[in-house]
């Protein structure tokens, strides 16, 4: 428990954990005001808060998801899921440049697929 407490607070000091999570705020917003989009802010803001404390937990896929989880999935992609996913890729390679680093590339890289495909996941405790 320790070490991921430490993690978690370097990578939300040094890392991209604050950075990342405004992103997802900001992609929230806008799903918000565009009213139709509400899931698709709920998942934002999901992922914001992983985004912000990634160590100790991890996103697994619901069973129950259906094909409309699927469908608005691709709405998601077009809509923000790319840029969202470019910056995890970005600041992942440019992490893993250092020893140090490697860690949070890493967590970056975890959250790719995420920040792609949000709906019909959830996060859970590695515990």
């Amino acid at each position: 428990m320790g070490v991921r407490f430490i993690l978690n607070v370097l990578w939300f000091i040094f890392g991209s954990g604050f950075v990342l999570a405004i992103g997802y705020g900001l992609a929230a917003l806008v799903c918000f005001a565009l009213i139709v989009t509400i899931p698709f802010g709920v998942a934002a803001l999901r992922l914001a808060v992983y985004s912000l404390w990634p160590f100790g937990r991890t996103v697994v896929s619901k069973p129950d998801a259906g094909v409309a989880s699927g469908l608005a999935n691709i709405l998601w992609v077009v809509l923000a899921g790319w840029w969202l996913a470019l910056t995890h890729l970005v600041a992942g390679v440019a992490q893993c440049v250092t020893i140090i680093g490697i860690p949070f590339g890493i967590a970056n890289f975890k959250l790719v697929p995420v920040a792609f495909w949000p709906l019909g996941r959830e996060i859970v405790d590695l515990d």
